[in-house]
């Protein structure tokens, strides 16, 4: 899959565990993301969800002395942020990207990173509201939720 190009519309998961480098592959994703016309206007919405302070300072700095930065729409979630705001901030990505899509007639290419974080943070949630936990303790919507 690393070989083949992204089509329009397509979903394209990367998966990674403990310790493996996914922050340095989302940051070379957005910073070497291009259309092969140049002329048709591009973005890159970023979306990091419960990152901590040291990786979003990466992140800027990475986007910034790239020069992607000029591209690309930024969310970036804290680990210290709360938990709400985990669940909130993929959904504004890509209420941003269908602005930009729809709107204002753009590729775009969303990169969200660590969505652990926000199957976290739907787990906490759902516990505050005491809704009866699915496999693993996360709620029963979850998988729902992660596929729209």
């Amino acid at each position: 899959d690393v070989m083949n190009t992204l089509v329009r519309g397509q979903k394209l998961p990367i998966f990674s565990g403990a310790g493996l480098p996914h922050n340095l592959l989302a940051a070379q994703i957005v910073r070497q993301a291009k259309l092969r016309n140049s002329s048709d206007s591009f973005a890159v919405v970023f979306a990091a969800m419960g990152i901590t302070s040291e990786e979003a300072n990466f992140f800027l700095k990475e986007f910034e002395s790239t020069g992607a930065l000029e591209r690309t729409v930024v969310f970036l979630n804290l680990s210290s942020d709360p938990s709400a705001e985990r669940i909130i901030t993929p959904r504004m990505a890509l209420t941003t990207a269908e602005y930009l899509a729809y709107e204002k007639d753009m590729h775009i290419l969303v990169v969200m990173t660590d969505m652990t974080n926000y199957c976290e943070a739907l787990r906490e949630v759902a516990a505050a509201r005491e809704e009866v936990p699915g496999r693993r303790g996360y709620p029963g919507y979850m998988y729902t939720d992660l596929a729209t």
